[in-house]
């Protein structure tokens, strides 16, 4: 009889501690934003998938989502935790501290860091030693806004190095000119997006002295350079597409990621938060999977 109470107790004890465990994962993935991974994963994916003309072995795929899991993952852990003070006193994102302690912040962005390295070794030797450079540069990127208003474009350098990791992660080389053209686009596209998305924090940047475009010149001069630079962007893509001879598939993707671009200029300028966050995500989420399915449909076709 005494028992069964004992071992009822025990069985709630699991499924209490799983329940946690749970919560603290999902939070966890809600402290870095990993729906964001989006924004760079279909982009190594399309550059995979051009250098090796369909699909690589699965060992190299496998490597390249580690990589890109644990860079982003390390990146986005390592600026919570180095811009912790700066996010409880930021009305926009003081939930995040709540999310998790500063402590497992770090712990899950030097895990992160590991696996990154894990992956880059599984791939090959050039991978692997070109892998301390995009370390140095995830964690670099969190102490930019200290520094002056070029963070948009250091976070830009980051993601743009995703297309070269997974053509190198291929080819073994990076000798081609199409992942430095995809490489280049995503550096203009991620700069011009980090710059809408830093007008909801105008304010709060001038008050704390931190640096970024909006801050540092104004609304009017950040949407102009940014609506610049998606120019820019379109041009690297749509040279991309002529030099890697894309079939029409891709040309109707990079029209409808044309029309994306200008949709989300127009919610931008409105300066309400919730259409600039609309812009920001939903958006820059859907441009790159619709060059990622032009690609894919191409090279099928």
């Amino acid at each position: 009889m005494l028992c069964r109470p004992a071992g009822k107790r025990v069985f709630r004890i699991t499924v209490n501690n799983l329940s946690k465990l749970f919560i603290k994962l999902r939070n966890l993935l809600e402290l870095v934003k990993f729906s964001h991974t989006l924004f760079a994963l279909p982009f190594a994916l399309t550059s995979m998938a051009v250098a090796a003309r369909g699909l690589p072995s699965v060992r190299i795929l496998v490597g390249i989502l580690l990589c890109m899991v644990g860079a982003r993952t390390a990146a986005m852990a390592f600026n919570r935790f180095l811009d912790w003070e700066y996010d409880k006193q930021n009305p926009r994102t003081q939930r995040r501290t709540k999310l998790a302690t500063k402590r497992e912040a770090l712990v899950l962005g030097i895990i992160s860091l590991g696996i990154f390295e894990i992956g880059a070794y599984s791939l090959n030797f050039l991978c692997f030693i070109l892998s301390p450079v995009a370390a140095f540069l995830i964690i670099f990127y969190s102490l930019t806004k200290r520094l002056g208003s070029y963070s948009h474009a250091v976070l830009g350098l980051c993601l743009s190095l995703a297309p070269l990791g997974a053509w190198a992660a291929v080819r073994d080389n990076l000798n081609d000119l199409l992942p430095y053209l995809l490489s280049l686009a995503v550096f203009f596209w991620t700069f011009g997006f980090d710059i809408i998305y830093a007008l909801q924090d105008v304010e709060f940047d001038r008050r704390l002295g931190l640096y970024s475009v909006p801050a540092q010149f104004g609304e009017n001069f950040s949407l102009k350079l940014a609506a610049l630079l998606h120019v820019l962007a379109w041009i690297c893509w749509a040279i991309f597409g002529w030099i890697g001879t894309m079939k029409w598939p891709y040309w109707i993707a990079l029209g409808v990621v044309a029309v994306i671009l200008v949709y989300e200029h127009f919610l931008s300028r409105a300066g309400e938060m919730a259409k600039i966050n609309i812009a920001f995500f939903n958006m820059n989420a859907w441009i790159s999977i619709f060059i990622f399915v032009g690609v894919i449909l191409s090279i099928a076709i």
